[in-house]
């Protein structure tokens, strides 16, 4: 701050203090003093529900939010992208966490139910595919010997046949479930069309019974968000993914999932607020939270990919609207 900078402060300063002895006016508060005593009072619930993809970034976001807000009470459940939407659009939550876009069908719904929403891309995911870190004889798979192991009617029950020269071992899959739009996104990525799979895994919403699934059997391989693979590292070991298309093995990481390079597995991930929801001074600061640029640190810190600024920029600019 500069000299002359410093006594124009002090000397405005000295005028209030006097102006409130004599009984003066106070002067208006700044905007961003009035904002943050606004939200200093924010109270009420959050309920959200979806993508148990996108819920470790949704928790994240809570814990810190109720730092700030310890009156407002947030739930963040995982009911997959399909359960969540199901509940959405019956007017049981606020924010819905999707892992692909809402489906024509789930915007039927919404709109019979006069549910209003707005679509906010909040990062980039990489689904990886994964194995048992005794699997030391493979280290990348192409997209064809992944559909011929998880495509409608695969007879696939060991790793010898996957490819000529892998072992004798019982072939153990671990996949998400129906309900989840991991399994969306991965069956049409892989095996050309949505919801076309084998149905000899174990499938579930939650990421946590795939993660304990696959590092529990030598020959196991599953598929889920990145961030579960990140925060299991010692007990997994990702694949490289070969597209076919002469880009070769491509691994999972911060760059090539952010530039879209690690095909066909990069994609964007979603919440969906509820615009009458916005309404409410609680969930509108939460969603702009959530948008915060200071905030996608923690995108990081549980293992996602933050996208371009202007994704956020736009979507603060879409919330406002909304309302």
């Amino acid at each position: 701050m500069s000299a002359r900078f410093a006594r124009v402060a002090t000397a405005l300063g000295l005028f209030a203090l006097i102006a409130a002895a004599c009984g003066g006016t106070t002067a208006p508060q700044p905007a961003a003093t009035q904002t943050a005593a606004a939200t200093a009072k924010l109270s009420g619930t959050v309920k959200i529900d979806g993508s148990s993809t996108v819920f470790p970034i949704s928790e994240a976001m809570a814990e810190e939010f109720g730092k700030l807000h310890r009156d407002v009470k947030i739930t963040v459940g995982i009911s997959g992208t399909g359960g969540g939407f199901k509940k959405f659009c019956n007017g049981e939550t606020d924010i819905s966490d999707a892992s692909r876009p809402i489906k024509d069908a789930e915007k039927a719904e919404c709109v019979k139910n006069n549910i209003t929403y707005t679509e906010l891309q909040v990062a980039i995911d990489g689904l990886s595919v994964v194995v048992n870190p005794q699997a030391t004889w493979v280290d990348c798979l192409t997209t064809a010997e992944l559909k011929k192991v998880w495509d409608t009617g695969s007879t696939v029950k060991n790793w010898k046949d996957i490819r000529a020269g892998f072992p004798d071992v019982d072939l153990k899959l671990f996949g998400a479930g129906s309900d989840s739009g991991t399994f969306d996104y991965f069956t049409e990525a892989i095996n050309g069309k949505e919801k076309q799979t084998r149905s000899d895994y174990t499938a579930s919403e939650d990421d946590n019974t795939l993660v304990q699934g696959v590092a529990g059997n030598r020959g196991a391989m599953g598929y889920f968000g990145f961030a579960y693979y990140v925060e299991n590292k010692s007990k997994l070991k990702v694949l490289k993914i070969d597209d076919g298309k002469g880009g070769g093995c491509v691994e999972p990481n911060d760059t090539t999932i952010a530039a879209y390079t690690y095909k066909p597995l990069a994609r964007p991930i979603f919440i969906y607020p509820k615009n009458e929801s916005l309404k409410r001074p609680q969930v509108l600061e939460f969603v702009k939270f959530y948008l915060d640029k200071a905030n996608n640190k923690l995108i990081n810190q549980v293992g996602y990919i933050v996208a371009p600024d202007k994704v956020y920029a736009d979507g603060l600019a879409k919330v406002a609207a909304a309302r």
